[in-house]
């Protein structure tokens, strides 16, 4: 029995700690919690919303990167257009330079070989004409001492 007393004594002295206990709570849910709750839910919602615009910023930038090399690539693609018709057109030109070049090689090898052959003429006629003076020479040179010996 004298453990029931002291258990109701011991709840009778702790009903004023209760009643602070509950006071002190009541006035955090009153003054703090709502403030707290409110305070926490902005902060969560910039926090959201910055990660938000983090992403949009992410995206974005990939977006304008995907498009820079787009350009990029084209860029290029029209530059090697640009070479390659350039280069050939050189090779036009070369083509072009060979060709003439060749032409007047074969215009002057033909005027080369026709002065040649005017050349061989000229040298034959005049080789004929020696011979022929040559055979006549030996001819009058046979036939002198042997008209001059008597024989008909």
């Amino acid at each position: 029995m004298e453990i029931i007393t002291q258990v109701g004594e011991l709840l009778l002295y702790s009903i004023p700690t209760i009643i602070c206990l509950l006071v002190v709570w009541g006035s955090y849910r009153v003054l703090v919690h709502g403030k707290l709750q409110k305070v926490l839910a902005e902060r969560h919602a910039r926090t959201e919303g910055a990660i938000q615009q983090a992403r949009q910023a992410i995206a974005s930038a990939e977006q304008r990167t995907a498009e820079y090399e787009q350009k990029l690539r084209e860029a290029r693609t029209q530059i090697y257009a640009t070479q390659e018709s350039y280069r050939k057109r050189i090779m036009e030109r070369r083509a072009e330079t060979l060709a003439e070049a060749r032409k007047q090689s074969d215009e002057m090898v033909k005027k080369a070989r026709s002065a040649v052959e005017q050349e061989m003429a000229t040298v034959k006629s005049s080789l004929q004409t020696q011979a022929e003076t040559l055979a006549d020479q030996v001819i009058q040179s046979i036939l002198r001492p042997a008209v001059a010996a008597g024989e008909p």
